[in-house]
C-alpha cells in the first residue's frame, strides 16, 4: 500500500513539473485581417488589439472609462402608477397587453443606458515591409505580451507590445537584426468626431469627448498621448505624426486618460493624467518596465495551472487547432482556453477600476452591440464566475464596487418607480450606474438584477470566510431583500408570493401564444429571492442583528412558489406549465438553481435534479457562445463529464465571419456572435466545475471528469471555505490531493475512489463547517403526468478532515 502511495506521489510530481515547463500562447502565421483575429492586451484600464500587419501595424485602443453620455439616472416616474395596472393585466392573463403597457409606461424614457466606446487606433507604417516573409505572430499567456516577427530583405524585424500593469501605458518595442533598420511613422486615428490631433513637443496628442447618445450629451473628455525613445537614428514629432528614421531600436509609448472620477463625478484632468502616465513611463528602462509588468501579471496567472497532457499540435496555428478540435480532441487547446479565460479577467478587471463589461475592455466601435454595457440577467454575473474558484478574488473587487454603486442609484429608482424602500436594478446598467428599466419590456421588465448581483457578495464570503467583508456587504443585501419584501404580491391562482411583473429573461411563453415574456412568479425570480432572503437570514444571525427582520423573511419564504416539475418531466420555467419541449432558447434561466445556485442537488433533491436534466436536454447543445459556456457548468453540475466536454467541443467551433453561429473566433474570443466575453468566462468556470465542486455541502473531487481526460492535474483552485487545492489524477482516479487551509475548519471530501491521509476520517452527519451549509427548499410540486427517471449515482466515499488555518494536508488516492 505504501509503495502505491509513493508511486502516486511521484507520478503527480512529474506531471506537475511537466505542466510548469509548458508554454501557453496563441500563435498565427498571418497578420490579423479583422478585429476578431487581432490579439488582446490589457492592464484592467487600457485595452489594445494588436493586428500585426508588417507594412502598417494597427493597434486598436480602449480606455475603460470612455463611455457616451454623462452622470444620470433613468427611472421613469410614470412606472409608479402603471406597474399595478401591468400587474393586474398579467393576473387577468392579458400578457401581451401587460407587456405593451410596460413598454409604454414603465421603461426608461430618457435613455436606455450609454455605450462603451473605442478611443481609436494607433497606426505605425514601415516603408517597404510589404515584402515580408517568415511571418510569425503570438500572444503569450505566460507574460501578457504580443510578439510579431518577420523578415524583409534579409533583416529580421520584431515588435513586442504590452499594456503595462506597472506603468499604465502601452509600450511597443521595435527591433531589427541589423543596426539602423528601424524607420517608421506613427499616428492616431479615431471614429470620434471633432477631435484634435496635434504635436506637443515630442508628444503626439489626440483629444476628444465621448458621444451624444439618445439625447444625452457626451461629457467624458479624453486624451491620448504618444512619444518614443530610440537608440541611434533620428526621431521627430510634427503635425500629429511621430517619425523615426534609421534607429537601431525604438520604444513607442502610448498613454490614455479621461476626466472620469466616478459615476457621479467627471471633474478630473485628462490632460494632466495622460502626461503623468506617459512621462513617468519614459523615464524608466524598458527591460525593467517589462519585468515589472510580467511580474505583476504572473502574480495572478501563476496561482493556478491546468495540465491535461503534452502539446501534441504545437506546430499548428491556434485558429486551425480550433477548427480541427472535433477531430483532434486537442486537450492542450482546452488547457490554453482555460488559461486564456483567466488571462482575460486579469487584463480586464483590476482593483480600483471598472468591472469587465460585455466585451471586457475590448471594443472597436462607438456604438457596439448591446452598447457593450453590463447586462445583469446573466452576462455580467457570468464574467465573474471564475473569479473566486480560479484564485483571482481581488479581481472580483470591481464588481463589488459596481454593486455598492447601483445599490445607491437603485434606491432612487425603487422609490420613483415602485414607491418602495431598498434598492432595485433591472436587467442592465452602465458606467453611470443607471437602474431604471432599460430597452423594451420583453427584456427590461425584470426587477431582479439586484438579487443576482447580491449572490456575488455572498459567494465571496463563502470562498473567503471573511466576516468583515460580509459585515460591510450586509446592508446592501438587506436593502435588496427589503425591496422584494415590499413589492412582491400574492397571485390569485395559488396565493403564492411572487414578483409581478417580471419575466424569465427574454423568453416568450405559451400563455401569450409566444408573443410576450411578461409574467408572474417566474422560476428564476423565485430562486433568486429564495437565495437572497436565506443569505440575509444567515448573515443576520451570524452578525447578531435584525432578529425581527430575519424572522419575518423566514415566514415570507414559506409563502413563495416552490419549484415545479411539469407534465413532460421538465423543471418548469414559469409558474404555469407552459414549457415547450421544442424550445431551444439561449437563456436557461430556470436552471439557475442548479448553477450558479445550489438549490438543486442529486443528493438532496433528486426529482428536481432529473427534471433539470430533462429541461437541459430539450434546450439542446449548440447555441450562442455564452449559452454554451453556461451549459458546460450545468452539465458538470449534472455530473456528466462527457456531455460537459461535448459543450466545450461546441464552444470550440471556429467562427470567422458567420453571422448566426456561436463558437470561438480565431483569437479565442467568444462568438455570441458578435463577440461577447462572458462565454470565455463561463467555459473557464465550467472546466473547474468538471474537476472540483464545493457547493453541495462537501468538496467533490473529479465529479464530472470526461473520459478523454484520463490523466492530468490542476493546482491552486479554490473551494468554498478557503481551501486551496492541488489535485492530480491518473486513469481517471484521484492520485494526489494537497489541501491548503486558509481559514481552518472541517474539510469534507467526496471522492469516487478511496482516499488515505493523516487526519482523514469517515464523514458522519451534517458538515459542521458553516460555510458548507445547504439550503432547505420548499417541497416541489410534481405534475401527475410527469415521468421522472431515477437518479443513478455512482458509489462515492465521504471523508472529513479537521484543518488548521495555514496548514497543508496531503491526501493520496488508493
Amino acid at each position: 500500500m505504501k509503495i502505491k502511495w509513493i508511486v502516486g506521489g511521484l507520478l503527480s510530481a512529474s506531471f506537475y513539473l511537466q505542466a510548469a515547463a509548458q508554454e501557453y500562447k496563441l500563435w498565427y502565421d498571418t497578420p490579423a485581417h479583422v478585429w476578431t483575429e487581432a490579439l488582446p492586451l490589457g492592464n484592467g484600464r487600457l485595452g489594445a488589439m494588436v493586428f500585426g500587419n508588417p507594412a502598417i501595424e494597427h493597434i486598436q485602443l480602449n480606455e475603460e472609462t470612455i463611455w457616451a453620455g454623462q452622470p444620470n439616472n433613468n427611472a421613469n416616474p410614470d412606472a409608479l402608477e402603471n406597474i399595478p395596472k401591468v400587474r393586474q393585466l398579467v393576473f387577468e392573463g392579458k400578457y401581451l397587453e401587460a407587456q405593451t403597457l410596460a413598454t409604454e409606461k414603465v421603461m426608461a424614457k430618457t435613455n436606455s443606458g450609454m455605450p462603451y466606446q473605442s478611443f481609436g487606433d494607433l497606426h505605425i507604417s514601415f516603408p517597404g515591409h510589404t515584402r515580408y516573409s517568415n511571418y510569425y505572430r503570438e500572444l503569450s499567456l505566460d507574460s501578457a505580451r504580443t510578439v510579431v516577427r518577420y523578415d524583409v530583405d534579409g533583416v529580421t524585424y520584431q515588435r513586442e507590445t504590452l499594456t503595462s500593469f506597472a506603468d499604465q501605458v502601452v509600450m511597443i518595442r521595435l527591433t531589427a537584426s541589423q543596426p539602423g533598420k528601424i524607420t517608421c511613422n506613427a499616428n492616431f486615428t479615431t471614429p470620434h468626431q471633432d477631435v484634435m490631433i496635434a504635436s506637443e513637443g515630442e508628444d503626439v496628442t489626440l483629444s476628444g469627448v465621448s458621444s451624444l447618445h439618445e439625447g444625452l450629451k457626451g461629457k467624458v473628455a479624453f486624451q491620448g498621448r504618444m512619444t518614443a525613445r530610440t537608440k541611434g537614428g533620428m526621431r521627430q514629432c510634427r503635425d500629429g505624426v511621430l517619425s523615426i528614421e534609421g534607429a537601431d531600436e525604438a520604444v513607442i509609448y502610448v498613454s490614455i486618460a479621461t476626466n472620469f472620477n466616478n459615476y457621479k463625478d467627471i471633474t478630473g484632468d485628462q490632460v494632466e493624467r495622460a502626461k503623468n502616465y506617459l512621462h513617468r513611463a519614459i523615464t524608466k528602462d524598458y527591460q525593467a518596465s517589462k519585468q515589472a509588468h510580467v511580474s505583476f501579471f504572473k502574480k495572478y496567472m501563476d496561482r493556478v495551472s491546468l495540465n491535461l497532457g503534452t502539446d501534441k499540435y504545437a506546430d499548428v496555428t491556434t485558429d486551425m487547432r480550433v477548427q480541427n478540435f472535433k477531430e483532434t480532441h486537442d486537450n492542450y487547446l482546452v488547457a490554453t482556453y482555460f488559461r486564456f479565460g483567466r488571462y482575460l479577467l486579469i487584463c480586464s478587471s483590476q482593483p480600483g477600476g471598472q468591472p469587465a463589461n460585455l466585451q471586457g475592455i475590448w471594443n472597436d466601435k462607438l456604438f457596439p452591440s448591446w452598447d457593450s454595457k453590463y447586462t445583469c440577467n446573466i452576462n455580467l454575473e457570468m464574467n465573474y464566475w471564475p473569479a473566486e474558484v480560479t484564485n483571482l478574488t481581488e479581481l472580483h473587487e470591481p464588481l463589488m464596487q459596481l454593486i455598492r454603486e447601483v445599490s445607491q442609484t437603485g434606491r432612487e429608482s425603487a422609490k420613483i418607480m415602485y414607491g418602495a424602500d431598498g434598492w432595485v436594478l433591472h436587467h442592465n446598467t452602465d458606467i453611470w450606474r443607471v437602474t431604471g428599466a432599460i430597452d423594451k419590456a420583453p427584456s427590461g421588465m425584470w426587477p431582479t438584477g439586484g438579487a443576482w448581483l447580491c449572490r456575488h457578495l455572498w459567494e465571496r464570503y463563502l470562498y473567503t470566510g471573511d466576516v468583515e467583508f460580509l459585515r460591510s456587504a450586509y446592508p446592501i443585501m438587506k436593502e435588496a431583500g427589503l425591496f422584494f419584501d415590499e413589492i412582491m404580491v400574492k397571485e390569485p391562482l395559488h396565493n403564492w408570493l411572487v414578483v409581478c411583473p417580471g419575466n424569465s429573461p427574454e423568453n416568450v411563453h405559451a400563455g401569450s401564444h409566444g408573443k410576450a415574456t411578461t409574467a408572474a412568479g417566474c422560476t428564476l425570480d423565485n430562486q433568486l429571492i429564495f437565495d437572497l432572503w436565506n443569505q440575509i437570514i444567515t448573515t443576520a444571525r451570524l452578525l447578531n442583528t435584525d432578529t425581527d427582520f430575519a424572522s419575518h423573511l423566514q415566514q415570507r419564504l414559506k409563502e413563495m412558489a416552490p419549484m415545479q416539475v411539469g407534465r413532460w418531466g421538465q423543471l418548469q420555467e414559469w409558474m404555469m406549465d407552459w414549457d415547450d419541449p421544442q424550445d431551444v432558447h439561449r437563456h436557461v434561466s430556470h436552471l439557475y438553481g442548479l448553477f450558479p445556485g445550489n438549490q438543486i442537488s442529486p443528493y438532496r433533491t433528486p426529482q428536481l435534479f432529473d427534471a433539470a436534466r430533462t429541461s437541459l436536454i430539450h434546450r439542446g447543445d449548440p447555441s450562442t457562445g455564452w449559452s454554451m459556456g453556461w451549459k458546460v457548468c450545468l452539465w458538470a453540475r449534472l455530473l456528466d463529464g462527457d456531455h460537459a466536454y461535448k459543450l466545450i467541443t461546441d464552444q470550440l467551433t471556429l467562427v470567422r465571419n458567420e453571422k448566426k453561429k456561436g463558437g470561438t473566433y480565431p483569437n479565442l474570443f467568444d462568438a455570441h456572435p458578435p463577440f461577447q466575453i462572458d462565454g470565455n468566462f463561463g467555459c473557464t468556470a465550467g472546466i473547474v466545475e468538471m474537476l472540483m465542486q464545493s457547493h453541495d455541502g462537501f468538496i467533490y473531487l473529479l465529479p464530472a471528469l470526461p473520459s478523454l481526460w484520463r490523466e492530468g492535474s490542476v493546482n491552486g483552485i479554490i473551494a468554498r471555505g478557503g481551501f486551496e487545492l492541488d489535485l492530480s489524477w491518473k486513469n481517471g482516479k484521484v492520485s494526489r490531493l494537497v489541501v491548503k487551509s486558509r481559514k481552518g475548519g472541517n474539510c469534507r471530501l467526496r471522492s469516487l475512489t478511496p482516499l488515505a491521509g493523516k487526519g482523514l476520517k469517515k464523514a458522519m452527519g451534517e458538515n459542521p463547517n458553516a460555510l458548507y451549509a445547504v439550503p432547505e427548499i420548499l417541497t416541489p410540486i410534481i405534475n401527475k403526468e410527469a415521468r421522472l427517471n431515477k437518479v443513478e449515482l455512482k458509489k462515492t466515499y465521504l471523508y472529513d478532515l479537521d484543518t488548521k488555518a495555514g496548514a497543508e494536508y496531503t491526501i493520496i488516492g488508493r
